[in-house]
């Protein structure tokens, strides 16, 4: 099971974005980030991703170049 260390919500127009740090049973430290939204059908969808803290620089430099594009 999961112990939450920080949450941090941020509302955008119909989505919701939740980046969440969790600590892992191993002990390992992750960042997990949901986006929740409701369908056309006016049901809540939700998609996460997860990412785990060796892999987070790489991740942020691959945001970051990505940002640069738009």
């Amino acid at each position: 099971m999961s112990q939450e260390i920080y949450t941090k919500k941020l509302q955008a127009g119909e989505k919701t974005y939740f980046f969440d740090v969790k600590k892992a049973s191993t002990g390992n430290k992750y960042l997990q980030i949901s986006e929740n939204r409701k369908d056309k059908k006016g049901q809540w969808k939700r998609n996460e991703i997860t990412i785990f803290y060796d892999q987070l620089d790489k991740f942020i430099e691959a945001l970051e170049e990505s940002k640069k594009v738009l």
